[in-house]
């Protein structure tokens, strides 16, 4: 494998985009700082409301052309948006690498392409028949723009859910205005410059950069934005779902998660936990979906977490830039000490520390580092088995029959996705026919962009990704005739 690309961000756009011109005159900077140097290596305008009110009128005054643009001249600048995305993959891999710590490996093969196929399937969708209307008696069905969006959006997958809101919203045609998350913003200026050459004319994309309690709640609360969609954790969901209610808007929350991976008695345990493993450190455990909760028959426990510490034992802390590294360092100072406290706490609680712990990484002295932990005999009641820690930690947990992994599996506050392993697979579809999680790979089935993605519970509400996610941005209109 190559080298990655180098990062050049003195040539990064680092300003908001508001009706089409790029603005840097704010007083207080925000530093983006690479967590795996400890460098800052830009630094972005820290956005005000005013800023939010003028890119919101930008958007609202764009909205009446563009939502009567023809749906096929639409449709191409999507299309190009993708076309431009490819273009600008290697660009935007180093990019993502450099502010967030996700291995280039993996921006490479999974931070970019999947945005790409999120961006070409909502074209497919559409050319489809996703939009068109439906006759029901003499009534007929119309899906319209709901207006105005605010796309609010995390650090740790940055191109991924931008494209997952901005993608669909403009091709409906709603007009959006994005707050990236402070951590990656960078990865979202390239972004503004793809959807700036795709054709997207002033006002249809606007960018604001700023931090939560200013700039996103600005646009939550702000009378002229339609709908806010919204990814991060739970607690700031519930300040977006408080605010936005005020006005009475739309909003779309996609939020934590505590996923379990069932491993029936019949399945292949080794394959099983390695899959689990993988996923529970992918993008250096930062990922709402991970399955950091291994549910295993308590005769083989000590199996499983056997094979679990060898598989965590290929995962080590390396250079986020180096092809060969597999998992890099958390995003930041607050995440890596979190990560902490959470292995800590479950060593408190009694659970077995099987492989890694709260201590420094051994070689890496700068850098915001956390060593992939595993976990044995964790009990569902642990904090470590209840909260989300957004960090590589695995607990294995032990139960007794079929209706005791489903009970665990089901007992917290959150339903964002699961797993299930078993040879028999009808069997295996109804366990997971019978979890809380809004979706559930059997026996490793891949992550597919088309099929719906979102939370039960207190994992949000709405769905992204294909015709399920364009339907989300839209107002159902029925005329009879």
């Amino acid at each position: 494998m190559a080298a990655p690309a180098a990062v050049h961000t003195d040539r990064l756009p680092i300003g908001h985009l508001i009706g089409g011109e790029y603005r840097d005159d704010a007083v207080e900077r925000i530093e983006v700082v690479n967590p795996a140097t400890e460098e800052v290596i830009a630094a972005v305008p820290a956005g005000t409301a005013a800023d939010v009110d003028a890119a919101v009128r930008a958007a609202a005054a764009a909205f009446p052309a563009w939502s009567a643009t023809p749906l096929a001249d639409r449709l191409r600048v999507v299309r190009a948006i993708a076309d431009g995305l490819r273009a600008r993959a290697e660009e935007i891999a180093a990019t993502m690498s450099a502010e967030m710590g996700t291995p280039i490996s993996f921006a490479t093969n999974v931070q970019v392409p999947n945005p790409i196929g999120i961006t070409e399937g909502v074209v497919e969708e559409i050319e489809a028949g996703a939009l068109d209307p439906v006759e029901v008696g003499n009534s007929l069905i119309r899906r319209e723009p709901i207006g105005v969006v605010a796309a609010i959006t995390p650090w740790n997958f940055p191109l991924q859910q931008m494209v997952a809101k901005v993608a669909p919203a403009l091709a409906v045609g709603c007009t959006v205005v994005l707050k990236p998350s402070e951590l990656a913003p960078l990865t979202a200026g390239l972004l503004a410059e793809v959807i700036t050459a795709a054709g997207a004319p002033a006002g249809v994309f606007n960018l604001v950069h700023g931090y939560g309690p200013v700039v996103g709640e600005a646009l939550a609360g702000h009378p002229l934005v339609d709908m806010v969609s919204f990814t991060g954790s739970t607690r700031a969901g519930r300040r977006v779902s408080a605010v936005a209610a005020e006005t009475i808007k739309r909003v779309a929350l996609e939020l934590g998660g505590k996923s379990a991976s069932v491993v029936l008695d019949d399945a292949d345990l080794t394959k099983a936990v390695k899959i689990t493993v993988a996923n529970s450190f992918m993008n250096n455990g930062q990922a709402c979906s991970s399955l950091t909760r291994l549910l295993v028959p308590a005769d083989r426990h000590d199996e499983a977490v056997a094979t679990a510490v060898a598989a965590a034992a290929k995962y080590v802390p390396g250079d986020p830039a180096d092809p060969a590294t597999r998992i890099g360092p958390a995003v930041s100072a607050t995440q890596r000490d979190r990560v902490r406290d959470y292995i800590r706490a479950g060593i408190e609680d009694g659970a077995t520390l099987a492989h890694g712990g709260p201590e420094p990484v051994q070689g890496r002295e700068r850098g915001y580092y956390v060593r992939p932990t595993v976990f044995g005999n964790v009990t569902p009641d642990m904090t470590i088995a209840q909260e989300e820690i957004f960090g590589p930690v695995l607990s294995v947990i032990p139960y007794a029959d079929t209706d005791d992994a489903v009970r665990i599996a089901n007992a917290t506050v959150y339903g964002l996705a699961g797993a299930v392993f078993g040879a028999d697979t009808d069997r295996a579809l109804e366990v997971a026919g019978r979890l809380r999680a809004g979706q559930v790979d059997v026996n490793g089935a891949r992550f597919n962009t088309k099929a719906p993605f979102g939370g039960f519970k207190q994992s949000g509400n709405g769905r992204e990704f294909g015709r399920f996610g364009l339907e989300e941005f839209t107002e159902l209109k029925s005329i009879q005739r």
